[in-house]
């Protein structure tokens, strides 16, 4: 796996650049010709954390996590394990496009299949409005996002909280 580090208002050292590299090599048993992979790394630091966001995109899906820590290594750690999380999850689909090996042990797979059962299904009534209404309605119900149709277009959209802060929108084409 090619792996590309920068740092954003940090300068990576060499003991950090090898501690990723070691780390992000715990995904190469997942992976069929590695070598073809390239990960990209970013570190960045707002504060007193420091944040780190991987991306490997694959033929079919691209495999993304941020982490926020107030230790470098934590945050690495925790990245990591989520990359690892979603190569187990998606592992049937990516298997497809032959970028998967199928070493996962079949009690991972089991373990897997019962988290992903949706446990809860809702209908709710969407109506038009306004971004700014869609997000007051979010507010109110205290929910992480909120669905309704933009006044704008007429088309399904959806509000959301970000990370970061302030709201996102999710439209459809």
């Amino acid at each position: 796996m090619e792996i590309i580090i920068r740092g954003d208002k940090i300068k990576v050292t060499d003991s950090m650049k090898e501690y990723i590299k070691e780390k992000l090599g715990k995904l190469n048993k997942y992976l069929k010709n590695d070598e073809e992979v390239r990960a990209s790394v970013a570190v960045k630091i707002t504060g007193k954390d420091k944040i780190i966001e991987i991306t490997i995109p694959l033929d079919s899906v691209i495999l993304r996590s941020e982490e926020k820590q107030d230790d470098f290594y934590k945050a690495v750690d925790k990245t990591v394990d989520k990359l690892i999380r979603q190569l187990r999850k998606n592992k049937t689909r990516l298997s497809k496009h032959n970028k998967i090996k199928e070493e996962i042990e079949l009690d991972e797979i089991t373990e897997l299949k019962n988290k992903d059962i949706i446990e809860k299904r809702k209908k709710v009534s969407v109506k038009p409005m306004s971004e700014e209404e869609a997000i007051l309605e979010m507010e109110l119900t205290d929910h992480e996002f909120y669905m309704f149709i933009n006044e704008k277009d007429n088309k399904p959209a959806v509000v959301y909280k970000r990370k970061k802060g302030g709201y996102g929108i999710i439209t459809s084409e």
